[in-house]
């Protein structure tokens, strides 16, 4: 249970009613994490996610902006291309996806659009996170569908990676500033 915040306990008592029911969405997680870790080593900023559907592993993805030069390439819309090409149905009824970090509007939409079941995120965004954060888009009533949403799922471990890769992303311009003086 280590990693997994109170929100996420009581979000998802009533699913996960034992410490051996937490062990697949952490062992989840962990395989978003080490997407995007991947993600990370090519220089992108280090989200992965992963989606699954009935009990199987449908797709992984990481962020891929940079290398594509695409927008919208995020890890979220990128597996959710995969997850629908794999299940041969752009309806993911059956489907959960865990991403590391809180998903942005554009991919909030596509979670809604797509019928995804329950989000699992690690760490909230608080500049752009569409899920908690900033807005609720994936529980709004108004909208044809509604995604079950379970925050701070090995938060500590994603805001981590996150914070690491924007450090050294920033380190040559702080040592350009030093080498300046």
């Amino acid at each position: 249970m280590r990693g997994l915040t109170m929100s996420l306990l009581r979000s998802a008592e009533a699913e996960l009613d034992t410490p051996a029911d937490l062990a697949p969405v952490e062992a989840s997680m962990r395989l978003a994490l080490e997407a995007a870790a991947q993600a990370g080593r090519s220089g992108e900023v280090p989200v992965g996610a992963v989606v699954i559907a009935r009990g199987q592993v449908v797709a992984v993805a990481h962020n891929q902006r940079e290398c594509l030069n695409d927008p919208t390439a995020h890890a979220e819309i990128i597996a959710l291309r995969t997850a629908a090409a794999a299940l041969g149905s752009w309806r993911l009824v059956d489907a959960d996806l865990y991403v590391t970090m809180e998903p942005c509007p554009m991919c909030a939409g596509a979670l809604v659009n797509a019928r995804i079941r329950r989000l699992y995120y690690g760490c909230d965004d608080p500049k752009a996170g569409a899920a908690r954060t900033l807005y609720r888009l994936l529980d709004d009533a108004r909208l044809n569908h509604q995604v079950e949403v379970i925050p701070g799922v090995l938060a500590a471990e994603s805001a981590a990676l996150l914070k690491s890769f924007f450090l050294r992303l920033r380190q040559p311009a702080a040592d350009l500033r030093v080498a300046r003086r």
